[in-house]
């Protein structure tokens, strides 16, 4: 269905060392700033040298991936890179793969594996950003390592660490939204820039991010895998000759949580929740090794839901998740940025948590509740009384980055066009809250009463009987909503209501029934005594 032909087009088409003449061509200054500006970096490449540490370390990781070592290429990744720029890089670009080629042998495949770190380092790390140039060049080397990767008749001989395969899907997808907004704010940049932009509509562009993603998720067989995965079955038996191969199933499953993460970016839920249909994401599987991984996935299936108004799935999804974080963040405390990122997710999902609590109140794990109270309080007691500016300001910060899926027009695009993906997303959020306004006050004044009349209450919220009905039959209408039941897909559900009260209309009196269920405490209490004894017994001699 996602043929491999753009992939292959795009890698044929665009030649990612055309920006590199030949040293001859830049002898002397030419007087135009530009080439002058070219002849100084081409300058600076040849006089640079590369400190004889980097280049032992080089020699180290190609020689850890041409044997294919696991481990000692997950230590190269995640400590050796790392440690060497905070020491030599830390706010500058690592040399150019043109630099350090003589130093690895020309090897085509570790080049560009090293480029892919290369650019990613220039998008976190240096402080004015990539250029238009290096986006273009970042995007050239995608298309060389999908098209190495897709295009080979059998598997190709490449082993990576389960972290790093993660990276780079998420790195693509990072990219690609980046290139995005970059392309939609016009105001800054040059006419040749904007030119450039103009003639080059196939960079980045949706259509090939989503056949590369789709193509990795068809070479692996991943999805036929994770059915018979979750029936109980051997995956290996329907995986095929890729699928078979650790690289290629991991890539297959990561390009589904990459296609969760796209479709949510363009505001398309259901589809995001949909590729998503063989993936049982409220157990743990032999899939879920990457913590980075686990949380973007809970983060934008939460999302999905909050925004399909299935706000008690979205609960469970959030609580579940940042219980988790809860339990495992001292494993990330030495992984600085990983850290960083997992931080700033977590207060983002405390964030929705505390929206869809607003919206729909239901119990959720006391610890959970615990901080969310400690740093949500006063917000959720704004939202509460129906503060819409705080509604506003939580969804602005806790929301992803929405994106337009198409480029701008050129000539006649607004100094904000880079903001209407989100201002739609926020528009239909916003009339979701609108039509809840009042429901707050309802439920506080039905819990007070077991019988009531429409007339009474009327006078209460200080409106007419008929627009009381009205927001009763709203309330009745917003308190229900799909609810997974436990199968696979988490489309899949039936219509539930999760009010704490409940309510019919005979006549003109309201009858109202308590539906909240007592907390068992003493069942909560014996159970940490009975942990508690546990502990007690293992530190007895």
């Amino acid at each position: 269905m996602y043929s491999e032909e753009f992939v292959e087009q795009g890698a044929a088409e665009f030649d990612p060392y055309a920006y590199y003449p030949s040293q001859s061509e830049y002898e002397l200054h030419t007087g135009d700033p530009r080439q002058d500006l070219e002849y100084e970096r081409q300058y600076q490449q040849s006089t640079y040298i590369v400190p004889e540490v980097i280049k032992n370390f080089l020699v180290y990781f190609q020689k850890c991936v041409h044997e294919q070592n696991l481990f000692e290429i997950q230590n190269a990744y995640e400590n050796g890179f790392n440690k060497l720029t905070d020491r030599f890089f830390k706010n500058s670009a690592w040399p150019e793969a043109e630099i350090i080629a003589p130093v690895v042998g020309d090897d085509p495949v570790f080049l560009i594996l090293y480029r892919e770190l290369y650019y990613r380092h220039i998008y976190a790390r240096v402080a004015t950003g990539p250029t238009q140039e290096q986006r273009f060049e970042s995007y050239y080397n995608y298309c060389n390592l999908f098209n190495y990767i897709l295009s080979a008749e059998s598997p190709v001989p490449l082993e990576l660490p389960n972290q790093w395969l993660w990276d780079i899907i998420d790195e693509f997808i990072y990219q690609f939204q980046s290139f995005s907004q970059y392309r939609c704010k016009l105001g800054k940049k040059s006419e040749d820039e904007v030119e450039h932009l103009r003639r080059n509509p196939k960079i980045w562009n949706v259509h090939s991010v989503l056949n590369v993603l789709h193509s990795l998720v068809d070479k692996s067989n991943i999805n036929r895998q994770l059915e018979v995965y979750t029936s109980g079955g051997d995956p290996d038996s329907v995986a095929g000759e890729f699928g078979r191969h650790s690289l290629y199933k991991m890539l297959g499953y990561f390009s589904l949580i990459g296609l969760l993460r796209l479709h949510s970016l363009l505001g398309d839920y259901y589809q995001a929740l949909k590729v998503l249909e063989n993936i049982d994401f409220n157990k743990k599987n032999m899939y879920s090794r990457v913590p980075a991984c686990q949380i973007t996935t809970y983060y934008y299936v939460g999302f999905a839901y909050m925004m399909m108004r299935r706000y008690q799935d979205s609960i469970r999804t959030f609580s579940n998740i940042l219980l988790y974080i809860q339990r495992t963040k001292q494993m990330f405390q030495n992984k600085a940025q990983l850290y960083d990122q997992i931080n700033k997710q977590n207060e983002q999902m405390y964030t929705l948590l505390a929206i869809c609590l607003v919206l729909h109140p239901m119990r959720i794990d006391e610890s959970v509740h615990t901080q969310l109270r400690e740093k949500f309080g006063d917000r959720m007691l704004k939202m509460q009384k129906g503060d819409v500016l705080e509604f506003q300001n939580s969804f602005s910060f806790a929301c992803p980055k929405f994106l337009s899926p198409c480029p701008p027009n050129y000539d006649a695009t607004p100094a904000n066009f880079h903001k209407e993906p989100f201002m739609q997303q926020l528009k239909v959020f916003m009339d979701e809250v609108t039509q809840q306004a009042l429901l707050p006050t309802i439920r506080s004044y039905l819990k007070l009463y077991t019988t009531l009349t429409l007339s009474k209450l009327a006078a209460f919220m200080e409106t007419s009987e008929e627009d009381l009905r009205n927001h009763l039959m709203c309330f009745k209408h917003k308190m229900k909503n799909v609810v997974w039941t436990g199968s696979c897909s988490g489309l899949e559900g039936e219509f539930q209501s999760a009010s704490e009260v409940d309510f019919y209309i005979d006549q003109d009196m309201i009858h109202i029934a308590d539906t909240k269920v007592a907390r068992r405490y003493g069942d909560f209490f014996i159970r940490q005594i009975h942990k508690f004894e546990e502990v007690m017994k293992t530190l007895k001699p």
